[in-house]
């Protein structure tokens, strides 16, 4: 399976900036896609951007133009950068590795990104 290790949340005003980052290591197959999720209080997790290997990117609508999502391959480290953030986008963030074949996925365990108004 793969390990997934989040740094770089914390507290910030909005429209300020933050960026993440995740580390993966283990069984990590040339064929996968790496994301960001996040779950408010209250509220289900959602999706806020992905990556695949070959660096195609999606986002979710509230971050587009906002979130920039990257990747170093070599590195196994998926990043992203937050701009002009929102309070609405406070949230614990999570890390996603999917892998294509075989298949199977894994989660980090969170890091907070709280903005004040």
């Amino acid at each position: 399976q793969v390990q997934l290790v989040e740094s770089g949340g914390g507290l910030v005003q909005a429209g300020g900036s933050l960026r993440l980052s995740c580390a993966a290591s283990g069984s990590i197959f040339s064929i996968n896609v790496m994301g960001w999720y996040r779950q408010a209080p209250g509220k289900q997790r959602e999706l806020v951007a992905t990556i695949t290997n070959v660096h195609s990117t999606n986002y979710a609508d509230s971050v587009k133009g906002r979130f920039t999502i990257s990747r170093d391959n070599a590195k196994n480290t998926v990043y992203l950068q937050m701009n002009s953030l929102k309070p609405e986008d406070t949230a614990v963030y999570y890390c996603n590795y999917e892998n294509y074949y075989p298949k199977f996925g894994s989660w980090g365990q969170g890091t907070q990104v709280t903005v004040s108004s």
